[in-house]
């Protein structure tokens, strides 16, 4: 930003350093409030907020066939906050894999992502707007051969190779293939055809995604409910403002009864608003 006879000089001299004066006052104002409202600040003199997401999930974040729009359920949560925080989207698309290093390197704002112990320790996570568990997809006809979870030892399971759910595989002896952006019918294809025995994931997902694919050899496992999970929005850490305004629109939202309506939308009707009711396995050693 730029800087707006011997009586004449003296006057002009006296006002320089006034000016100077005033701008270093103004600048540790603005360093000090930066400081205090850490990404908010940045976000709120851009007027807008940069998500990433993978574009590729149904029905979390994805493109609709036919159209260039991105929707799903995360998306259409995080364009509520934005609006209700009066800032723009922006949607910056990427394989899973390399989100928190995205959002670390400061390249997005937020992404949405369930915590973890070490992801807790490099970032702050908002209240959770999506509550779900765990299940595997197997094969139909006798299950991939999967009665318990540690029956999982020696099979093959379809994941990215960073997530919860890939850490739960290989907890119990699977081997994890990994994909990269893969669309979800990549996925459930190989369960079907023998190239992968399970996937494990959430369960409103793993149920939308059979509806899709009502052809394939493959089903919900209808025994194994485990690994309590929540999705909520991740920021960088030293973020308190903005942690602070997210909460404050999440809140409103489970008020006035727009993240159930959100929900029902994507979800067939399901609210994953709130905690489902179920006896769920929880797995030690397993955040």
């Amino acid at each position: 930003m730029n800087r707006k006879g011997l009586a004449s000089l003296l006057i002009i001299s006296f006002l320089l350093v006034l000016s100077a004066c005033g701008t270093d006052n103004e600048t540790t104002n603005s360093s000090e409030k930066k400081k205090t409202d850490g990404k908010w600040s940045e976000i709120k003199e851009s007027g807008e907020i940069v998500y990433g997401t993978a574009g590729t999930l149904y029905p979390a974040s994805y493109y609709p066939e036919g159209s260039d729009r991105l929707t799903g359920y995360n998306v259409e949560v995080m364009r509520e906050i934005a609006k209700r925080l009066n800032l723009d989207i922006k949607f910056e698309t990427m394989a899973f894999d390399a989100m928190l290093a995205t959002l670390k390197s400061g390249r997005i704002d937020v992404i949405t992502a369930g915590p973890r112990e070490q992801s807790r320790k490099k970032f702050t996570f908002s209240e959770p707007f999506k509550h779900s568990y765990s299940t595997m997809i197997v094969r139909e006809d006798n299950l991939s051969g999967i009665e318990t979870l540690e029956d999982l030892k020696g099979k093959k399971a379809g994941g990215a190779a960073t997530t919860v759910y890939s850490d739960i595989a290989r907890k119990f002896g699977a081997e994890v293939k990994t994909y990269g952006n893969a669309t979800n019918d990549v996925y459930l294809r190989d369960v079907a055809n023998g190239r992968t025995d399970v996937i494990i994931n959430d369960f409103y997902l793993q149920k939308l995604a059979l509806k899709a694919f009502p052809e394939l050899n493959i089903k919900i496992h209808p025994d194994l409910k485990f690994h309590s999970t929540t999705v909520n929005v991740v920021m960088p850490k030293g973020s308190p403002k903005l942690e602070k305004k997210i909460n404050e629109a999440l809140a409103e939202m489970h008020k006035d009864g727009t993240l159930t309506k959100i929900s029902k939308k994507f979800f067939s009707g399901e609210d994953v608003s709130k905690k489902p009711n179920e006896e769920i396995r929880e797995i030690e050693g397993i955040e």
